[in-house]
């Protein structure tokens, strides 16, 4: 069977700004999506991410700048000539229509010949596994199917863009896990440029080559999942995704971060900060070990108690206190020392793995 065929484009958002009366939702934003490229839209709730969608889809204005779809200025151009398709959060499923009908719904807005209708219908279904459905209603559909039917719809008519609009935010949890493999594998198939907003960081993290993270209606980092994670910017993209702990010091002339709780250790600074920073440390890059026991002289170690411990699984999650500070702390389940509450550590902090921020 013939499948829905897609040509990769590139997205250009240039210096976009919205305001609704003295709230600013959008200030200056400016992205270059590459084609094909699966790129996430992630913020907190008010962050402007929902509303630059919007505006790539025509559905709002912005009152500066211009966006790009394949080199062509669309931004006064209607929803309909735009050529971009987009899933909505809620699926927006005809109830009264059949799956095929729905899946056919934007064909016949746009009065193509029956033959291709049908052609392009039974395409999309069969590239989302549900060629068997299209006699079925919306409410004979699991969530997870009708959220491919929404897919499905906006595929067949071909865009050159596709706009996810939180599309797994109504699935229980272990089905949008499921989703959003079948999502990433379906926008691999197509080749199709894809942008996907969320507020969920590990949904964004894990099906996205690259995301912007928003708050406030400005862009605060844009790169690859494992970038935003390894190498934050700032206190909020280090707090947003992710755990994260933050030790207060500055970074002297000689570029290296000092603070009292670490005492005569000096760690090397490469941004080119000065002045007062943070230290930030994810959990996992922390070590605890018994108080007693021989430490590694590669690592910076602080004296310690074990406040709280959480099982999670795959590793316990502990609190420790150490120099009046609480550390979070990762430590695998399997073969990792097990500490109490109360317990007296020293807690290892490897200078390989930690960032250095500004001071908020």
């Amino acid at each position: 069977m013939n499948t829905v065929v897609n040509r990769k484009v590139r997205v250009d958002i240039d210096n976009v700004s919205l305001a609704y009366g003295a709230t600013q939702v959008l200030r200056d934003v400016s992205l270059q999506i590459e084609p094909g490229e699966f790129f996430a839209l992630l913020g907190p709730s008010g962050s402007g991410k929902s509303t630059l969608l919007r505006m790539l889809a025509g559905f709002n204005q912005p009152q500066t700048g211009t966006i790009k779809v394949d080199g062509a200025d669309i931004t006064g151009v209607s929803p309909w000539r735009r050529d971009i398709g987009m899933v909505f959060q809620n699926y927006a499923l005809w109830p009264h229509m059949t799956v095929a009908q729905n899946v056919a719904f934007g064909l016949e807005e746009r009065k193509l010949p029956r033959a291709d209708i049908t052609r392009r219908t039974a395409a999309a279904l069969d590239l989302v596994g549900l060629s068997d459905y299209g006699a079925r209603r919306p409410n004979q559909l699991s969530g997870g199917q009708q959220q491919r039917v929404a897919v499905a719809r906006t595929i067949a008519i071909e865009p050159k863009v596709l706009l996810l609009d939180e599309p797994l935010s109504n699935l229980d949890a272990k089905l949008r896990v499921h989703m959003r493999t079948e999502l990433l594998a379906l926008q691999r198939k197509l080749g199709i440029t894809t942008i996907f907003v969320t507020h969920d960081q590990e949904e964004a993290l894990s099906i996205a080559d690259r995301v912007a993270v928003l708050d406030a209606g400005v862009i605060q980092q844009i790169g690859a999942p494992t970038e935003l994670y390894d190498h934050p910017v700032n206190r909020f993209i280090a707090n947003f995704i992710g755990t994260i702990n933050l030790i207060a010091g500055a970074v002297d002339a000689t570029a290296r971060f000092t603070s009292p709780l670490l005492g005569d250790h000096r760690i090397p600074v490469k941004s080119g900060l000065s002045g007062a920073a943070e230290l930030a440390i994810r959990p996992h890059a922390l070590k605890i070990i018994a108080a007693e026991s021989a430490a590694s002289e590669t690592l910076i170690w602080l004296d310690g108690s074990v406040t709280e411990r959480e099982f999670l699984g795959e590793f316990m999650r502990y609190r420790v206190e150490a120099g009046g500070n609480v550390f979070t702390v990762d430590m695998p389940h399997f073969g990792g020392q097990n500490h109490t509450v109360g317990a007296r550590v020293k807690l290892g902090i490897d200078p390989v793995t930690v960032t250095v921020l500004p001071a908020a």
